[in-house]
């Protein structure tokens, strides 16, 4: 491998500016830390443009075999180019996908009506990948998926999980169109272990924000609106959490059907 010492490589300088959104979108590109993020993005079959190590590792024989270039680099460099307060000594720089779109056959999604954590949509995204759901619509104000934090969060299953951009409501209107159910969370929406009628075969799940909830815009379009109830003195949950009771049990009655990704 190479060696890059300067901060004012070229290389370098575009691996610092994929931590903004606006850096992704001029690079088409975004940044994988550590060697577990690294791995799941080969695996994930994406394309590496460049790796940096703080000392020798077969993963950058890896990401040269993969047609990307790998360099040792000092610690201040790694410092500098990646998000996390300590970082763990290898960062690499990956495509960005082509836009995403859901797949086709998908039955089964989880909607973001403006959740804005990027910790909370990390670890939803990591949820439904886990949970087995199809696929994810991120409604305005939801973060980037490619962002350092939601990154983090979802430990890889970014790179499984389509999603897609949208303005929620338009795309909600079309879904319907197809047939499917919209599923709110909304704490004035029926106890969910208390609730008879079956699970439609086809629904999206949305889950609203922290501060304020599912939109009173989506509300109105929901043909079902689904409440976890509070045992105990807690008023509420944490957006993710929610989302996980929810999406295991409104799968917990259709069956493990295959995946459509």
């Amino acid at each position: 491998m190479q060696t890059i010492t300067s901060h004012q490589n070229p290389l370098i300088k575009r691996m610092k500016s994929l931590a903004t959104a606006r850096g992704r979108r001029q690079e088409g590109a975004f940044m994988a830390e550590g060697e577990v993020m690294i791995r799941e993005a080969l695996q994930s079959g994406l394309s590496p443009v460049a790796g940096i190590f703080q000392a020798e590792s077969p993963l950058a024989a890896e990401l040269e075999s993969a047609g990307a270039q790998a360099f040792t680099v000092p610690r201040s460099v790694i410092e500098a180019v990646c998000d996390t307060k300590t970082p763990q000594g290898q960062a690499a720089m990956f495509l960005l996908p082509g836009r995403e779109k859901l797949p086709e056959g998908a039955k089964r999604l989880v909607a973001l009506d403006g959740v804005q954590d990027p910790g909370n949509v990390g670890t939803i995204i990591r949820t439904l990948d886990a949970a087995g759901l199809d696929g994810l619509l991120l409604g305005e104000g939801c973060p980037d998926v490619f962002s350092p934090k939601v990154m983090r969060s979802t430990m890889g299953s970014a790179f499984r999980v389509r999603h897609e951009e949208c303005v929620l409501t338009e795309r909600l209107a079309g879904l319907k169109r197809e047939g499917y159910a919209v599923i709110s969370s909304a704490l004035d929406g029926e106890d969910m272990y208390a609730r008879t009628g079956s699970v439609p075969g086809r629904f999206v799940l949305v889950i609203g924000s922290e501060a304020r909830g599912v939109s009173p815009e989506v509300q109105a379009m929901s043909d079902i609106k689904l409440k976890i109830p509070m045992r105990g003195r807690a008023e509420s949950l944490n957006a993710a959490v929610a989302a996980g009771i929810l999406m295991y049990h409104l799968t917990a009655n259709t069956g493990a059907e295959a995946s459509c990704r």
